[in-house]
């Protein structure tokens, strides 16, 4: 392949615009801010689930709560009933008094367990909601951290994205002032080489693959026209040869 000498290194003019654009493009796939929101909505899931089952927990000992003092204020209706029945005179039956006298001190036993069971299930009330409290805060915490990630990470990939078009719309003027196959090479070159299509040659070493030139190469390139398109026997990419190749 021949092209202009002045196009080739103009080639290396259109290197450094697409090396730039995958530079921008890197930094702004490896941001910081990628990993840390990760990072966040994990624990955020983790959080969650852990709340979920704090609520469970709530909502289970509430319903418990409500049996028992239910269940406390049904006996003591009973006692109090029966209480009344004895001081109104309604119970005139010694042995009718007894038995009801009798029923009385179980129900007062009743009372005072039932009474024991309600502070118990408070007091695990009380745990599992503080529980679920400090959640909660872990997770607005983690959710106002989340948006301030995410508000930096956008930030920072606008940016980018303002550097980047600013390269590609560089890119346009740049390769359209190159031959059409010189640009068609570099193109599939730069697919295949990590990003380098052309590479200058300067002091014998190709700026691509970064290895000296052996004498017979650099023979061979010495006595190749000026309008010659060279390529490295190393890496295959395209040489710029200028007043800095050495040869």
């Amino acid at each position: 392949m021949k092209a202009d000498p002045s196009a080739q290194v103009r080639l290396l003019d259109l290197q450094d615009l697409d090396s730039r654009a995958d530079q921008l493009r890197h930094q702004r796939r490896s941001l910081p801010e990628h990993t840390r929101l990760t990072e966040l909505t994990e624990s955020r899931a983790r959080i969650e689930g852990q709340a979920q089952d704090a609520r469970i927990a709530v909502d289970d000992l509430t319903g418990e709560q409500a049996k028992v003092d239910s269940d406390v204020e049904q006996v003591k209706a009973r006692r109090e009933r029966d209480r009344q029945r004895i001081d109104q005179g309604l119970v005139s039956n010694p042995k009718d008094i007894q038995r009801m006298q009798q029923e009385m001190v179980s129900l007062e036993r009743r009372i005072t367990s039932l009474e024991d069971d309600e502070i118990e299930v408070m007091e695990r009330l009380e745990e599992a909601q503080v529980a679920l409290d400090k959640l909660s805060g872990e997770l607005a915490d983690t959710d106002t951290r989340i948006a301030e990630v995410t508000s930096a990470r956008d930030t920072k990939v606008a940016e980018i994205d303002r550097l980047l078009g600013e390269v590609e719309a560089q890119r346009g003027p740049v390769a359209a002032q190159l031959p059409a196959d010189l640009v068609a090479l570099y193109d599939r070159l730069r697919q295949s080489k990590g990003g380098v299509g052309a590479a200058l040659l300067r002091a014998r070493q190709c700026g691509g693959c970064m290895l000296d030139l052996d004498n017979a190469e650099l023979a061979t390139i010495r006595a190749a026209a000026e309008d010659d398109v060279i390529r490295c026997e190393e890496c295959s990419r395209i040489l710029v040869r200028t007043a800095e190749s050495g040869v």
